[in-house]
């Protein structure tokens, strides 16, 4: 996987992927811009085009599938407890719920655009187009395929240029070729590690008091364990720390309340967070873009209908 970074990109056929390039062949300085956005014709679907030169994303997860093609550059990101490398003509391709983080791995950073499709309708793209039965998922999370890259940052320009015909069937185009180049089943876990059930209530208690949560001693005495039992039953089961996880459900929770046209800085009192500028570090350290940018875009969607 790592032998990817080495790629600058396909520069045969349609060109270079990331259209959105303003001065970056005329050689200045590439500067770091980000777009969140839905398209109506979409449903359910997020959109990113990016380019990050010093953007860390923090351990963090997805409800929704991660399809990453990068354009140029390389990214650096933690998956399972391994740093793999995504260079110019790859995906990072990233299951739901699966903990992960995000970082440049060249001075010169990496300019990429996602989708992020569904688990109802990548579930509904394989059982209509591939024989993978059970959960579908991606088994590697890298996958050099610029053949692929292009058609997701295709996806995005159709969005963009509101071609709902062509932004679906493409989405599609892209979810079935991935299934099958790098899918199947995901794996169910039959046994449970120890200390999963405490690991549960913990994270239940913690979604309930997300505004004004325990300690840690404090949440161990209250669910009859100790504090490094509960750390690390919560880690084996969940993938990151409680403190870790929290930040991250916040993030989720602030984005439900934004969708619903809560102000950034209500919305940051009401995940817990000291005060606007906290949800706003933290937010862009998860999504990619400041709290206000990502409202702006779902009002924009909200109005268009």
């Amino acid at each position: 996987m790592a032998g990817t970074a080495g790629r600058r990109g396909d520069r045969s056929g349609e060109g270079r992927p990331g259209e959105d390039r303003r001065g970056e062949d005329r050689g200045r300085r590439p500067a770091e811009r980000a777009r969140h956005w839905r398209y109506e014709e979409l449903p359910g679907v997020d959109l990113l085009r990016a380019r990050y030169i010093h953007k860390t994303f923090v351990r963090h997860t997805h409800e929704h599938f991660v399809i990453a093609a990068v354009a140029d550059g390389v990214e650096i990101f933690q998956h399972r407890g391994s740093d793999v490398s995504v260079g110019a003509g790859a995906l990072a391709l990233v299951n739901p719920d699966t903990p992960h983080t995000g970082r440049a791995g060249v001075p010169e950073g990496w300019l990429y655009g996602a989708v992020y499709p569904s688990p109802e309708l990548v579930a509904a793209i394989a059982a209509e187009t591939t024989t993978i039965r059970g959960t579908p998922g991606f088994v590697s999370p890298v996958l050099d395929d610029p053949y692929t890259v292009r058609l997701v940052h295709q996806v995005l320009r159709a969005a963009d240029e509101g071609n709902a015909l062509a932004a679906d069937t493409l989405l599609r185009v892209v979810v079935t070729r991935l299934l099958r180049l790098n899918g199947g089943p995901l794996p169910q876990r039959r046994t449970r590690p120890a200390g999963a059930r405490v690991a549960d209530r913990a994270r239940a208690v913690l979604e309930e008091r997300m505004a004004a949560p325990p300690t840690l001693e404090q949440l161990a005495t209250d669910l009859g364990t100790s504090p490094f039992a509960l750390l690390r039953a919560f880690r084996d089961v969940h993938g990151m720390p409680p403190h870790t996880w929290l930040t991250d459900a916040r993030v989720r929770r602030a984005r439900l309340l934004l969708d619903a046209g809560t102000t950034p800085a209500d919305t940051a009192v009401a995940v817990g967070f000291t005060d606007q500028p906290h949800l706003t570090r933290h937010f862009a350290r998860i999504v990619g873009v400041p709290p206000g940018a990502y409202q702006r875009e779902r009002k924009n969607v909200q109005d268009a209908g």
